[in-house]
């Protein structure tokens, strides 16, 4: 599926992307924030391309201007995420490169994100996370109206024995429709 906004693309990732993957997540500052490792090669990027990225309603945002992805955004349906939510709920998880940090374009691709999973495929709540200090991350999700919900310590993320505490926000169709 291809989804579209003013300014994004969001499409399946390809293994062609590899380099456009690695040159945004090989920046320190990108993954370990979100819970993830810094990718250490274009090897490294084409194979999270095929297996974390080819996952089902997981998008490249491609910037229009360019045609090239600078940032991922996915949407994990029922046992898919890691918070433990029902199969008619669904946990949105996003990423951007560097460069684009504070030009709106996050929000934009969570609206998006948001819009699909609420009228395309009828789910009755969305929900997102945060670690702590990433504050970009809480921000994005405050602009799209997510509410705090609650807080989990030690939580294990993809940095190996790495815990970390995560703040969950979320919102419900009826909540969406009205900020909408």
């Amino acid at each position: 599926m291809i989804l579209e906004t003013e300014r994004l693309i969001l499409r399946p990732w390809e293994e062609r992307d590899a380099d456009d993957l690695f040159k945004y997540a090989s920046n320190p500052e990108v993954g370990p924030i979100a819970g993830w490792s810094v990718h250490t090669s274009i090897d490294d990027s084409k194979g999270i391309i095929k297996s974390v990225l080819s996952s089902p309603e997981t998008y490249a945002m491609v910037l229009k201007e360019t045609m090239k992805p600078v940032g991922s955004i996915g949407l994990m349906i029922g046992s898919v995420s890691n918070i433990g939510i029902p199969d008619t709920e669904g946990e949105i998880g996003y990423w951007i490169g560097v460069p684009y940090w504070g030009r709106g374009l996050t929000p934009e691709a969570v609206r998006e994100i948001m819009r699909h999973g609420f009228d395309d495929l009828n789910l009755e709540k969305m929900w997102c996370g945060y670690f702590d200090g990433n504050t970009k991350s809480k921000r994005v999700q405050e602009k799209c109206g997510f509410r705090y919900n609650h807080t989990k310590e030690n939580v294990p993320c993809a940095l190996e024995g790495v815990f970390r505490t995560e703040h969950i926000t979320c919102l419900s169709k009826a909540e969406w429709i009205l900020f909408k």
